[in-house]
């Protein structure tokens, strides 16, 4: 059955009061939308005024609003950071790995460089080296102490040629192949330094004892004149090895002589260098030439001078 057409609200007095303050509010807002058009056309200054007022009025209400949607936006932005802040922490540590490693390797290419400038600081410009050579390996465990050279015989290497690092002595070339050396230690149980002592020159002699070690014994039979902390230096006698090269340092006295560690520990050196064989007689004579050439050409214009 279809619905009768009779819109009134009843005997219902609150229905029929909305309906009632309804249409009044209906007719208001037609009316008062017919004044301010009328009032647009005949005075706009006065529209102008009213609409500024109304503006005014209503700027709390727009900027509350403005405010609660900016909150609204940066709460949403705050869980999305709070949502992806393990992401976050993961690059974090990634970058941060990153960076160690490069600065683990930026420091590993510093020490390198370092003990590159100290070898080329050892270099005697009148007697060049024969080779500059990365040390491979060298024994640890056994009596003999042996390392081998990453150069031989087609870089110039030839046996009982010394080899020295940045921080002293290190051997002498017991070996030479095509592209490699074996290098015997200055702490090989065969191995005898001529050294002396670098604050007086007490001459000595250096023997490897096979443990990492060197022990040092005087050439006299004095009593054991040896302290801990001494510098020994090669001394130049016999050849081989050039003077005035670090060799050792004593760490304890012995009831004959000494015990002492080598200046240049094989196991933390990279570079070594090979040097030509020292010849004390051949550095006399260039040593010795040049003072007997300069007395004799005093010698020969003072007699010249007293000539008539």
């Amino acid at each position: 059955m279809a619905r009768p057409s009779d819109r009134r609200p009843g005997h219902s007095r609150r229905a029929q009061y909305g309906l009632f303050f309804s249409y009044v509010a209906a007719v208001s807002g037609a009316v008062v939308a017919l004044l301010l058009l009328i009032l647009s056309a005949v005075d706009p200054q006065g529209f102008g005024a009213l609409k500024g007022a109304v503006g005014d009025a209503m700027m709390p209400l727009s900027a509350g609003g403005r405010a609660v949607v900016r909150t609204a936006g940066d709460l949403g932005t705050d869980m999305g950071a709070y949502v992806d802040a393990a992401g976050k922490v993961r690059r974090l540590e990634a970058e941060a790995r990153a960076r160690e490693t490069a600065l683990i390797k930026a420091r590993a290419v510093a020490v390198e460089n370092a003990r590159l400038k100290r070898l080329l600081g050892i270099v005697d410009a009148e007697r060049p080296p024969v080779a500059t050579a990365r040390l491979v390996s060298s024994s640890g465990t056994s009596i003999r102490r042996f390392a081998m050279l990453s150069a031989g015989l087609t870089s110039g290497v030839r046996t009982g040629m010394p080899v020295r690092g940045p921080e002293g002595l290190v051997g002498r070339v017991a070996g030479a192949g095509a592209i490699s050396a074996r290098v015997q230690l200055i702490t090989d149980g065969g191995t005898v330094v001529p050294v002396k002592r670098a604050a007086d020159g007490l001459p000595a002699i250096a023997t490897g004892l096979g443990d990492g070690r060197i022990e040092i014994r005087t050439l006299g039979a004095e009593s054991n004149p040896f302290r801990p902390g001494d510098i020994f230096l090669t001394s130049g006698a016999g050849g081989v090895y050039p003077p005035d090269v670090p060799v050792a340092r004593v760490t304890r006295r012995t009831r004959d002589g000494a015990v002492a560690l080598p200046a240049a520990d094989p196991a933390r050196l990279d570079y070594a260098i090979v040097e030509q064989p020292f010849q004390p007689a051949l550095a006399d004579a260039e040593s010795g030439n040049a003072p007997a050439a300069e007395s004799g050409g005093q010698n020969g214009s003072q007699n010249g001078a007293g000539q008539p």
